[in-house]
């Protein structure tokens, strides 16, 4: 009998672009992260193995679980083109019908760099690559992608994206034993 694979999806810590509504760029986190290493890594009774994307933030975000995680490509942050940096109000106010088009249309990319589309695809072909890793895998990454992820397992139409909010250092479980799930934990208080 395969074992199954365990995936818990970490959303990077809190940067200044989030709080100040803006697209990210490859900035740092808020935190002191390097006096909270390995902070969380007694939430796992056996540690599992650790992936992150490749901007900052996750790296560093993933030392609060581990000193050895792997940077994985496919777990770095959606391209939005000429949009990073930007704030989303400045981009209302500039591009109002290319905003709109982006938050409706998942196909299209006015910012010049990958739809919504193409990020669901990428994070999907990963999953199924895991689908053949028994095990767990902690991998901490952006909001887009784990809304992609969540949109590839439970089968959901693209125009759910944006109705999914993930908040910084949440988690998100998912198992594969033939297929995927979803698995919501409680957590004693």
């Amino acid at each position: 009998m395969m074992q199954a694979t365990r995936l818990t999806l970490i959303c990077h810590a809190s940067t200044r672009a989030q709080k100040r509504g803006c697209f990210a760029l490859d900035e740092p986190l808020e935190m002191d992260w390097q006096n909270a290493a390995q902070s969380f890594s007694s939430r796992f009774k056996h540690l599992p193995r650790v992936l992150c994307g490749p901007e900052t933030r996750t790296r560093q975000t993933a030392t609060l679980f581990s000193r050895a995680a792997t940077v994985d490509e496919a777990l770095r942050d959606c391209d939005l083109g000429r949009w990073r940096g930007a704030a989303i109000e400045q981009i209302q106010q500039a591009e109002p019908e290319a905003l709109q088009a982006w938050l409706t249309d998942p196909t299209v990319a006015p910012h010049g760099g990958e739809s919504l589309s193409q990020l669901r695809e990428r994070v999907g072909q990963w999953l199924q690559s895991l689908e053949r890793t028994p095990g767990h895998v902690l991998a901490v990454t952006h909001p887009f992608i784990i809304r992609a992820a969540l949109l590839h397992v439970m089968q959901c139409p693209p125009a759910q994206f944006n109705r999914i909010d993930v908040e910084p250092l949440s988690s998100t479980e998912l198992r594969f034993n033939h297929v995927w799930r979803l698995r919501l934990e409680t957590r004693e208080t």
